[in-house]
C-alpha cells in the first residue's frame, strides 16, 4: 500500500542588507522555496508581505540596515519575520488615502495576512505575519480533491499490479468513457506532481520520450518478425 509521504518544510532564514535593490531578489527567493515546499497558491501574497515589511525598514529605519528574512511553518499556516536592530520604529497600520504614495505598507499586509504583529527583543524587533496554506497539517501537502484522489489511485495502482484484461467485445462507449477517465486521471497526476515540488513539464517530457521509445521498439519487434 503506498503511504501518503510528507513534505519537509524546515525553517531557513536569510540575512541581507536592507536597500531597494534586494526586494526583487527576496521575492524571487521566496517564490523559489515556496515553490519547494508544495505551496504555489500563497507565493503572491508572501512576495507581497516580504516586499511590504522589507520596504518598511529601508524606510523608517534606513538602507543599509542588516536585516534578516526567516520563513517557517506554524502549524499549518506560513510565517514570515523579518527581523532587524531598531525597537524603536515600531510599524503602524495606517488608514492611508488612496492616493497616498507612502503609509500603506502594514495596511496592504493587514489585507492579505490572516495576521501579524511585532515582537520585541533585547537586540532587535521582529515584524511577522502568517498565511493560511489550507493544509491539514504543517508536512502536509497541497492541492486539494485532486493531490487526494491521486493518493488513493497510487495505492490502488500498488495493489492492482495486473492491467483488466481488453475483452474483444468493448463498446465505444466504454472506450470513450475509459478516455476520459484517463485523462483526468493524467491531470491529477500533474497536480499530484506540483504539489510535491515537482516539474509537471520535466515529467510529462520524460513520460513522452517513454512512451515513444516504447512504441518504437514494439514497431520494431513487429518489423523483425514479418
Amino acid at each position: 500500500m503506498v503511504q501518503q509521504a510528507c513534505m519537509s518544510r524546515k525553517p531557513w532564514d536569510l540575512a541581507f542588507t536592507a536597500a531597494p535593490a534586494e526586494v526583487s531578489a527576496l521575492r524571487r527567493i521566496m517564490r523559489t522555496h515556496l515553490g519547494l515546499w508544495g505551496l504555489h497558491e500563497a507565493v503572491e501574497a508572501a512576495q507581497l508581505c516580504v516586499s511590504e515589511l522589507v520596504s518598511n525598514v529601508i524606510t523608517h529605519v534606513g538602507p543599509g540596515t542588516p536585516t534578516t528574512l526567516a520563513v517557517s511553518m506554524s502549524g499549518t499556516y506560513v510565517r514570515i519575520e523579518v527581523h532587524d536592530p531598531d525597537t524603536r520604529a515600531l510599524p503602524t497600520l495606517l488608514n492611508a488615502a488612496t492616493d497616498s504614495e507612502s503609509g500603506r505598507g502594514m495596511a496592504l499586509v493587514e489585507a492579505v495576512a490572516d495576521r501579524w504583529g511585532v515582537q520585541l527583543r533585547a537586540d532587535r524587533k521582529v515584524v511577522w505575519c502568517e498565511l493560511a496554506t489550507g493544509l491539514c497539517s504543517s508536512d502536509g501537502h497541497s492541492g486539494g480533491a485532486r493531490v487526494t484522489r491521486v493518493e488513493a489511485m497510487l495505492s490502488l495502482y500498488e495493489a492492482a499490479k495486473l492491467p483488466r484484461p481488453a475483452g474483444p467485445n468493448r463498446s465505444p462507449v466504454s472506450v470513450v468513457v475509459a478516455e476520459a477517465t484517463a485523462v483526468d486521471a493524467i491531470a491529477d497526476l500533474l497536480h499530484w506532481l506540483r504539489a510535491h515540488g515537482c516539474d509537471p513539464d520535466e515529467a510529462l517530457d520524460r513520460a513522452q520520450i517513454h512512451f515513444e521509445a516504447e512504441v518504437g521498439l514494439s514497431a520494431d519487434m513487429v518489423q523483425s518478425r514479418r
